[in-house]
């Protein structure tokens, strides 16, 4: 896009809300857990495996717990979203960055949703799908009440913003 109304690429200013560090480390620690214990059990039940399964915990368990440490607070670092009245700006991703725009005049539908975990730490994601091949842009880790809010301005600067003639 090109002449005065063009949405540039810039940061985005928002941060998430700081406890979306805390639900990532329980979504690690859970992905984590899960195979940590089945081997564990499986080691205690079967004598003969118990050292190659324990061993195997033991292998699965260390870097799940160093991922859990460090990821989380390093996600929070980078991971950045801003709405203004021409779009909507989100930056992802830790070694690989992305960053998109959704203008706009081409937001089709906007979503929230509230897992069991993110209810948990009062927390939601709010979807944008654009008319984009690139799919929806998600914003994870906001306050449940700042999802709501944003999910509605979002409706209503859409709903006055006339759809892209491209």
């Amino acid at each position: 896009m090109t002449g005065a109304g063009a949405v540039r690429l810039r940061p985005p200013n928002n941060t998430l809300d700081k406890r979306a560090v805390g639900w990532w480390r329980v979504q690690l620690l859970l992905v984590t857990a899960v195979p940590v214990v089945v081997l564990a059990v499986l080691g205690a039940l079967i004598a003969p495996a118990r050292p190659w399964l324990l061993a195997a915990a033991g292998v699965v368990a260390a870097p799940g717990l160093a991922c859990t440490a460090f990821l989380p607070a390093w996600w929070f670092r980078v991971h950045r979203w801003e709405v203004t009245d021409e779009a909507v700006y989100v930056r992802t991703g830790a070694l690989w960055q992305e960053w998109r725009i959704a203008p706009m005049s081409r937001i089709q539908t906007v979503d929230t949703v509230r897992g069991p975990l993110e209810q948990a730490f009062r927390l939601a994601t709010v979807t944008v799908t654009t008319a984009s091949s690139k799919g929806a842009i998600r914003i994870e880790g906001l306050d449940h009440e700042l999802a709501a809010d944003l999910a509605d301005r979002l409706t209503r600067i859409t709903q006055d913003t006339p759809g892209d003639a491209t």
